[in-house]
């Protein structure tokens, strides 16, 4: 099982994915993240990886399909919810949440759900095989 350090480092990524969705991180959503991590656990980690990408300036599809693919691969977990309330702090800070912020929100949602979805569904069959 991976650690839960590096899930949290994945939210920063993930985080500077919808700032950076409307082509430039505001002040504003800069301001927004502070304040949401202010008393937070992973704070550090967070603001790491955020911060790191956002010296790479990185894309947004590069950071969201590594996001995606980690959490594919580190399976369900609680977070992912804490993910998506964080996502939209972070959108609405500036101007409101606008179409591409909505959109990554929005897909990061399908994309788990169907993968796990998917993943559940294998392991049916599996032992529907298994059975016989």
């Amino acid at each position: 099982m991976q650690k839960i350090e590096k899930l949290y480092e994945v939210m920063g990524e993930l985080l500077y994915a919808v700032a950076k969705a409307d082509g430039v991180i505001q002040p504003e959503e800069k301001d927004a993240l502070n304040k949401l991590l202010q008393n937070h656990a992973s704070q550090e980690d967070i603001m790491w990886s955020f911060e790191y990408e956002e010296s790479k300036n990185t894309t947004v599809e590069e950071v969201y399909n590594k996001v995606i693919n980690f959490c594919h691969s580190y399976g369900p977990a609680a977070q992912y919810q804490e993910f998506i309330n964080a996502m939209t702090v972070i959108a609405e800070a500036a101007d409101g949440l606008d179409e591409k912020e909505s959109k990554i929100i929005n897909s990061f949602s399908k994309d788990l759900l169907a993968r796990f979805q998917q993943d559940a569904e294998k392991l049916l069959v599996f032992k529907d095989d298994m059975e016989d």
